[in-house]
């Protein structure tokens, strides 16, 4: 089974993907113009990696995790997917994410980090 992760930001949204087994990879990620033009492009990401199910962080604790979610779940039906979707807590993702790539590569907002942080909810979701 195709699975995708998104961990979805305002500016940025983190892809990874794991086309069997256990082996997560992360995408680019994708910079957030505004909603269309973002959801049009996982959409476009989905149907060129004939992905199965979609897997998407959702902050479970934290000061503002009620209006992520609400912002995060209402992204998710613009998507319009017919494919399963689940959540996965991605809390502290973004942090593991610096973490484990302290002086691999600078910390720039191309959104690496976002889609490292995407491959993690999709490991946890996996439980690699």
């Amino acid at each position: 089974m195709k699975l995708a992760s998104l961990d979805i930001g305002l500016k940025r949204i983190g892809v990874a993907i794991s086309l069997g087994g256990n082996l997560v990879t992360p995408q680019n990620a994708i910079l957030r113009k505004n909603r269309n033009q973002a959801a049009t492009e996982v959409n476009n990401f989905l149907v060129e990696w004939e992905i199965d199910k979609l897997i998407v962080g959702l902050p479970k604790d934290g000061d503002n995790c009620d209006e992520m979610e609400r912002r995060i779940t209402h992204f998710v039906k613009l998507l319009g997917l017919t494919i399963p979707i689940e959540y996965q807590d991605e809390q502290n993702s973004s942090l593991e994410a610096k973490e484990r790539t302290m002086g691999v590569f600078k910390h720039t907002k191309d959104g690496r980090l976002d889609s490292i942080a995407a491959s993690i909810i999709l490991e946890r979701y996996l439980g690699v």
